[in-house]
């Protein structure tokens, strides 16, 4: 940390650069007064780093919490500090496109209004989301109508909507529950809380949209133009995003690198769970990045943080992003095949000197201990090839194991306790994890783990570590609060029905189904379509059926709309049905919970 340039204010310049005006209050807030986003609460951010935040990450929050509408360069705007992400505009020849509309629609109404009362009623004439994460579509319905009755071009990677469900939907629940740990969304904003998350302070918690997208760029060299503006794309599949892509304005000399070059080092897997990225890939869309805008740009801006001007500054940027995420995967390759398992790796690894005083090669949101094991399980899988660790037992059972060898929770805390005053924080929460498993009302314990864990969250350099820790430490202490989070009367109406039909698959509750067998048809009136569904050995399938059939159990007649209000727990009206009415309670009776829920994520 010694060798860090805490004296270089490059960066800041940078944060600072083009400010036209800042939301006073930086407040947002939704049709019944609820206060969605506040960016004011940071204000403490003002001043030296205190004992209790990693100096590091204090000032990557600080720069992070600069809050306004900024000039990027002539004709392109962003508004920063109004939610985890950017929203850009680009002003066209009778409107504006909008760049990825943050993740409430609140916020995205506030962003859009903030842009307009400084540069004019501009209409807003595309909307371009630069990838499948929901901090880069949610607001959707806060810059165009609903159901996008006015036809604006949106424009998103190929296989855009199937990896924005994937994510957000399938796999949501459990993802929102880490999600809390993630982005600290439980603890105080405070220099003994939430200082923020590395990639920006945290996420809004208004109301999320989904407007599908209505042109796919489907490779690397289209071209498109909206509202009078030339864009180039090129496709990043499997970087930061599933379906991700970096795009470049010819005439502005201006290029957008969504969340594929940033002021951190990133995830190759995050930490509230999705799928493992590919940082091999990653480094070469950075290298051909550089190959094809390079020479033909004087400011680089992406979906978080702030830009980068001046093409040496931005070839030097985007190398060492490049060289970030390939030596990490290179030298985790090399370790691996040497037989070293990715906790091995992990510590093993450190990064080059020119790398390692980057400010924004940093691990703020990613690190270099989680990455190194995610590449490592890329490729190899959970199993690190032990047969110790092929059939362990479950946590419970075998903290219990442990404290029982050990001597007894009293003889396990008490050299917990020495470990922690040696210093040894790692092993003192790995000593006191088991008692607290192995017993969940030992109050003593789990005081124990709470001290742990806030003292290895105040001295972590990464925002998600710094929240992990602090929010377990603050549920030893008080206890789990839930944080429900619902996209079902927003993210839901954007869904193919083949996409709710999975939704609904993976509520079914498998041995409660085992002996349930069902056929449902599903006929749409407002699109010609008709499915058939049907439940066997605990699996519900379902598949488009041409014809009128026959055979089922049951027939719906409805509307995609009507389908969107009964699996949002909206009832049946205006639904008509033949045949045996109780197929569809049978079904409803074995699949988890009164309805289903769609949580939403952060990047």
């Amino acid at each position: 940390m010694g060798d860090l340039a805490f004296g270089d204010r490059t960066d800041f310049e940078n944060a600072e650069r083009g400010l036209v005006a800042s939301l006073s209050p930086g407040v947002v807030k939704d049709a019944d007064g609820k206060v969605v986003w506040d960016n004011d609460v940071f204000a403490f951010l003002d001043g030296p780093s205190p004992e209790t935040v990693n100096p590091s990450l204090w000032r990557q929050s600080q720069l992070c919490a600069k809050q306004g509408l900024f000039e990027v360069t002539d004709g392109i705007y962003q508004v920063r500090g109004l939610d985890l992400s950017n929203m850009t505009l680009v002003e066209g020849e009778r409107g504006v496109i909008v760049i990825d509309p943050l993740v409430s629609v609140e916020t995205a109404a506030a962003a859009l209004a903030l842009y307009r009362e400084h540069r004019g009623d501009r209409p807003v004439t595309g909307l371009i989301y630069t990838h499948s994460h929901v901090d880069h579509f949610g607001g959707a319905e806060g810059v165009i109508k609903p159901g996008n009755p006015d036809g604006v071009p949106i424009l998103a990677p190929a296989g855009f909507l199937e990896n924005a469900v994937a994510e957000n939907v399938y796999a949501g629940t459990a993802m929102a529950r880490r999600g809390v740990y993630h982005t600290g969304a439980n603890l105080e904003r405070s220099p003994d809380g939430m200082v923020g998350t590395g990639l920006g302070q945290t996420a809004s918690s208004g109301r999320v949209s989904l407007v599908p997208p209505n042109k796919d760029i489907t490779r690397t060299g289209q071209e498109e133009v909206l509202d009078g503006v030339r864009i180039s794309f090129q496709l990043t599949p499997g970087t930061e995003a599933p379906a991700e892509m970096n795009f470049h304005f010819p005439e502005r000399r201006a290029l957008c690198l969504a969340e594929n070059a940033t002021h951190n080092l990133h995830n190759i897997l995050t930490l509230r769970g999705a799928l493992v990225r590919d940082a091999r890939v990653w480094a070469r869309y950075l290298d051909e990045a550089i190959t094809l805008f390079a020479g033909d740009t004087d400011v680089a801006f992406a979906s978080h943080h702030w830009p980068t001007w001046g093409r040496d500054d931005i070839v030097s940027f985007l190398s060492q992003q490049r060289d970030l995420y390939a030596y990490l995967h290179d030298q985790t390759l090399r370790l691996l095949n040497q037989g070293h398992t990715g906790i091995e790796i992990a510590e093993m690894i450190d990064l080059p000197p020119a790398l390692a005083g980057a400010w924004h090669a940093r691990g703020y949101y990613g690190s270099v201990s989680h990455n190194v094991k995610a590449i490592y399980q890329r490729y190899m899988g959970w199993f690190d090839g032990n047969p110790a660790h092929l059939w362990e037992h479950p946590p419970v059972e075998a903290a219990e194991r442990y404290v029982e060898c050990m001597g007894g929770a009293s003889k396990v805390m008490s050299m917990a306790r020495d470990y922690a005053s040696q210093g040894d924080l790692r092993f003192a929460a790995t000593l006191l994890n088991h008692v607290v498993f192995a017993d969940p009302e030992n109050a003593d314990a789990k005081r124990d783990l709470s001290d742990v864990y806030q003292r290895l969250g105040q001295g972590a350099e990464c925002g998600t570590w710094r929240n992990f820790y602090l929010t377990g430490a603050m549920e030893l202490r008080e206890g789990a609060k839930p944080l429900p989070t619902s996209i079902a009367g927003g993210m839901a109406a954007g869904l193919t029905v083949e996409q709710v039909f999975d939704s609904m698959a993976i509520r079914v509750n498998g041995p409660k189904a085992w002996d349930e067998h069902l056929t449902i048809d599903w006929e749409f009136t407002d699109t010609g379509d008709r499915y058939r569904m049907a439940l066997s050995n605990g699996v519900l399938i379902h598949r488009r059926v041409a014809g009128g059939g026959g055979g089922a159990d049951l027939t719906l007649t409805l509307t995609r709309p009507q389908l969107f209000a009964l699996i949002a727990g909206g009832g049946t009206e205006g639904i008509t049905s033949t045949g045996d009415a109780a197929a569809l309670h049978r079904l409803l009776a074995v699949m988890d919970g009164p309805e289903p829920d769609f949580p939403i994520v952060t990047p």
